[in-house]
């Protein structure tokens, strides 16, 4: 994976928000180089400022400081290369599956042939042809996510941001959606950025993890999961990283005591 480009620079990025108290810094001097075709987990309690990060990077909010290159160029717009997933959907709740799937290729006005084949590609790499002319209130959670993740796919996007997409789900559904993930990403090559509170997550997912601290939210440390996949929750080897992740998560947040940075979750 080193021998990879980086595809993503983040370079002193600072920001502050405003409070009725004056303002709240999120994020300190936070520096991050990500390579085209990982897989990273940005790994935080709540209050960290992980899904403020992921914001920036998606161009949805802008940083106080410091910068966010893509290919070297600026951050500082949304595009259509950085797809967000977000927990709680965001589908379109008047448009069919098919229609959800496909809005980001119309939209482009790209030829209806392509949109079609596209759309026809994803809805099956998500298993979802079956459910075409559902609309989003006739499926479960995991069948919107599967949408969420297809629509962003047939955007030709380059990296997938991921804000803990299955944090609202049952361990069944979360289960499956997790090796279905890994799955798209193996397929696809694409870039993964992907933000959890889960140490079992991040270690079951991730080449790298990346874990941050809150008040204000700073990377504290980066660490190689040099597991062979699919990955097995019980073997010691497992069960020996996520040790090792958890006590870096811990100690930092028994260093730092009660949030600082609320505007997080």
């Amino acid at each position: 994976m080193t021998s990879q480009p980086p595809i993503l620079e983040v370079t002193a990025l600072q920001k502050f928000y405003q409070s009725s108290s004056g303002p709240v810094e999120a994020l300190r001097g936070v520096n991050l180089t990500v390579r085209k075709g990982e897989f990273i987990c940005l790994l935080g309690a709540s209050g960290c400022g992980k899904s403020t990060l992921l914001r920036i990077i998606a161009g949805f909010e802008k940083a106080t400081h410091g910068s966010v290159a893509m290919y070297g160029f600026e951050v500082d717009r949304p595009g259509p290369e950085r797809g967000m997933v977000f927990q709680d959907y965001a589908l379109f709740p008047w448009l069919t599956v098919r229609d959800n799937i496909s809005f980001g290729p119309r939209h482009r006005r790209v030829a209806s042939k392509v949109v079609a084949e596209l759309t026809e590609k994803f809805m099956a790499m998500v298993g979802l042809s079956a459910f075409a002319e559902r609309y989003p209130h006739e499926l479960s959670g995991g069948m919107k996510q599967r949408v969420a993740i297809a629509r962003v796919l047939t955007n030709d996007t380059d990296i997938l941001l991921m804000d803990e997409p299955f944090g609202a789900l049952d361990a069944l559904t979360r289960s499956k959606l997790q090796e279905e993930l890994v799955e798209i990403w193996r397929t696809t090559g694409l870039t993964v950025i992907f933000v959890t509170h889960s140490v079992e997550e991040a270690v079951l997912l991730a080449d790298r993890v990346v874990v941050m601290t809150a008040g204000p939210g700073r990377i504290d440390c980066e660490i190689d999961i040099d597991l062979p996949r699919p990955r097995d929750v019980a073997s010691p080897e497992f069960n020996a990283l996520r040790r090792d992740v958890t006590r870096k998560l811990t100690s930092h947040l028994a260093r730092s005591g009660p949030a600082m940075a609320t505007a997080d979750s």
